[in-house]
């Protein structure tokens, strides 16, 4: 028995290493088993269901693992991890204080115990706990994060902003490597600037609207984006130049990251300027009303229900696509999917497409995202780029957001005033698309009604 056990384990921990999951699981399963009791196992059987995306199945591990060993520090802190993931904030925040008690100045669990803080919505306790770490672990890049997204979160954009430059720090982000100086804030007149982008599609169309504080210096603004944003990006106001790439002969004095201007707008002024305006070609418009032409007399909706798959919380953010099927059974009502990625594969795979017509394969790109969101009457997105590129055409946009929306969303309300035509529909808690669907479903019957 105790040599089949040690098999066991060297199986599960060495299946565990090199991701492979199914035979990890195998072997664990296997394991207990014969040794039930093992809270260690437990502990590490949760770690991997966590990894693969199965919270539920982590959380129901870590729970056995801490009932048998409820002291346990790596016990406490493995459970606290999903518990976080998962909205369960105060059980999380619970298991952290106890590891402060033995460890007071952990910048890990600090850091987490400020995450769960400001995923609860509790701003000014997050602002706060996460000041007085800084007082005693000071420049501590994850606190300074964590600090960043509870100040946003609250509205304080300019403190927020500053904050959040410890990005660079916090290794989520590459730093930058050119052959010309970051802007530090020398004396632009005459100079070229380029502005680079940072993380998502969403985010280029959400601060593109900060681009004029650059020309107000005197500079020509160079802007680079992803290719799929090009043709509609390509009049954004402040720019003088919008590019795909930067090419080797292309004389420029500095670089400044696209979010920083958001910054320096906000550290003089505390309006949110308008949203960024977008560009939409004739040939996108004249697709766009091809696709919907069959379906002139119908109520047409373009949905989305998922972002990019490579974002660490997209799991979160994002639904299924059957999930907005009872919005096909709404008489007079047509859904078109603006989805376009992987996901779509499942979409199609069940016979959803016959129901939501998919315009989104053969998009070349956001123009004619963008196109299509014009040629609808509504819009209803999961919380990714889409909302932003809806929400700054000002074309009527529903977006549903999960429990812990970025902080453009806040935490309450059904409005945001980064996107003033948008309205907000929430989960009503963890991991609960049902209910805030329902809501959907019944927002659009009497839209429909009303229509």
């Amino acid at each position: 028995m105790a040599d089949q056990r040690a098999t066991l384990r060297k199986a599960a921990a060495e299946a565990h290493s090199a991701d492979r999951t199914a035979e990890a699981l195998a072997a664990y399963a296997g394991y207990l088993a014969l040794a039930p009791d093992e809270a260690g196992m437990w502990s590490n059987l949760g770690v991997l269901h966590r990894r693969a995306g199965q919270h539920l199945m982590a959380l129901r591990a870590h729970r056995r693992a801490l009932a048998l060993d409820p002291d346990g520090a790596s016990t406490m802190n493995n459970a606290a991890n999903v518990m976080s993931d998962i909205g369960m904030y105060d059980d999380s925040i619970a298991l952290r204080r106890r590891l402060l008690a033995l460890q007071p100045d952990d910048p890990a669990q600090l850091a987490m115990v400020v995450r769960c803080l400001r995923g609860k919505g509790a701003y000014g306790e997050a602002i706060t706990c996460a000041q007085d770490a800084l007082q005693r672990l000071p420049g501590d890049p994850e606190l300074r994060m964590q600090l960043a997204f509870a100040q946003l979160g609250a509205g304080d954009y300019a403190a927020g902003l500053q904050s959040y430059k410890a990005r660079w720090e916090a290794g989520e982000l590459q730093p930058r490597d050119l052959p010309f100086p970051e802007w530090q804030g020398e004396p632009l007149e005459g100079k070229t600037v380029v502005v680079l982008p940072e993380q998502g599609f969403g985010d280029a169309v959400l601060f593109g609207r900060f681009m004029p504080v650059l020309r107000d210096r005197g500079c020509r603004v160079v802007m680079a984006v992803k290719p799929a944003l090009l043709r509609l990006l390509q009049d954004m106001a402040g720019v003088d130049l919008i590019v795909g790439a930067l090419r080797p002969d292309m004389q420029v004095d500095y670089w400044i990251n696209m979010m920083d201007l958001a910054a320096l707008h906000f550290a003089t002024d505390p309006v949110i300027p308008a949203p960024t305006v977008l560009h939409i070609p004739d040939d996108s418009k004249d697709r766009a009303r091809a696709l919907v032409a069959p379906f002139a007399d119908r109520l047409k909706v373009g949905v989305v229900w998922t972002g990019s798959v490579t974002y660490r919380g997209n799991a979160f953010r994002s639904f299924s696509h059957r999930d907005f099927l009872p919005l096909t059974d709404i008489a007079g009502v047509q859904l078109f999917s603006l989805y376009k990625g992987p996901e779509i594969a499942a979409y199609h795979a069940d016979g959803a497409d016959a129901f939501i017509v998919d315009t989104g394969s053969t998009e070349r790109d956001f123009a004619d995202t963008a196109a299509m969101m014009q040629a609808c009457d509504l819009v209803i997105t999961s919380d990714t780029a889409t909302a932003h590129i809806a929400g700054s055409l000002g074309v009527p946009v529903w977006c549903v957001l999960h429990w812990d929306a970025f902080w453009v969303y806040s935490h309450t309300g059904d409005s945001t005033a980064w996107y003033p035509q948008m309205r907000l529909f929430r989960q009503h808690r963890p991991l609960d698309w049902d209910g805030v669907m329902a809501d959907v479903g019944r927002a659009l019957h009497d839209r429909k009604a009303a229509a």
